[in-house]
């Protein structure tokens, strides 16, 4: 574990510009090749200019690129930056970071993130990472938000949100599977995301299963996202009655995620590896 600051500062200092690209699997390594999705981190000493870490973000063109500048002892200052714009939240970009911070620069223990949703933390468990992050209960919706006309073939069973996604109860797994997403409507919530989901089938093992679209970001449809079971976890917590389990993003990729609802925290684990790294020379 570093002791302080100056510490951290020197350990990264020759790797200011060295960008890690990060495979995320589930936690037990158990699906096929094709079945995870890459994040970048890039690991600082200080703070880019805004227009810089968006424009390598651009240029990585993934869902997020995550930008770490160290605090104090196993503390980090964390952002995201999606290709359109820097984000509130990102459960798998942190959970990439933690990976580069054990896995490239020696970090153990437990590691604290400071972000935009307040501080969030991280621990190395064997092969997989485990992140903390704020459960946000889902926020009742009376009515399909009228920016949604003609998304849906059949209204959806539920309709919720949190403070930066509208969430669509499809009513089952093969419901989410083959909607077919109208990017363009979708565009029309803005900075707000749509995610759809449903009860697993009770074959593929998953508990319940999501998909998740924000044009809004510059992300037709994101892999694996993370942020979105700080809502889904206690939502379908309360319906399933079983606080752990297995959820499938049912994205034309794939992935699956651990969850764990605790009081007011969601666990979500993953295992991780370095798939790349490359050095970026920005212009004087």
């Amino acid at each position: 574990m570093l002791g302080d600051e100056v510490m951290a500062a020197a350990l990264i200092d020759r790797l200011v510009h060295r960008c890690h690209i990060v495979n995320i699997r589930g936690n037990s390594y158990r699906m096929r090749d094709h079945q995870n999705l890459l994040r970048s981190v890039l690991i600082l000493d200080e703070w880019l200019d805004d227009s810089v870490m968006l424009s390598i973000a651009q240029e990585n063109n993934l869902s997020e690129t995550a930008f770490a500048v160290p605090s104090v002892a196993s503390a980090w200052s964390l952002r995201w930056f999606a290709p359109a714009r820097e984000v509130d939240f990102c459960g798998h970009a942190t959970l990439a970071t933690a990976h580069v911070l054990t896995a490239e620069y020696g970090m153990s223990g437990a590691m604290t993130f400071h972000t935009r949703m307040g501080d969030l933390w991280a621990t190395k468990e064997g092969e997989a990472c485990c992140i903390d992050i704020p459960a946000l209960p889902p926020e009742p919706l009376d009515a399909t938000p009228r920016e949604l006309d003609g998304v849906f073939a059949d209204a959806p069973i539920d309709v919720f949100r949190n403070f930066e996604n509208v969430f669509a109860n499809l009513g089952s797994e093969a419901a989410v599977r083959r909607f077919v997403p109208d990017l363009t409507r979708i565009g029309r919530l803005g900075r707000t995301g749509l995610v759809v989901t449903g009860v697993g089938d009770g074959m593929s093992g998953a508990a319940f299963v999501s998909r998740y679209f924000a044009p809004g970001a510059g992300i037709a449809e994101d892999p694996v996202t993370g942020s979105t079971h700080a809502t889904l976890a206690p939502y379908w917590s309360g319906i399933l009655g079983t606080a752990r389990g297995r959820a499938f993003q049912a994205s034309p990729r794939g992935g699956w995620l651990d969850y764990e609802l605790v009081k007011d925290r969601v666990f979500l684990r993953g295992a991780a590896k370095t798939f790349m790294e490359a050095t970026i020379f920005l212009p004087d």
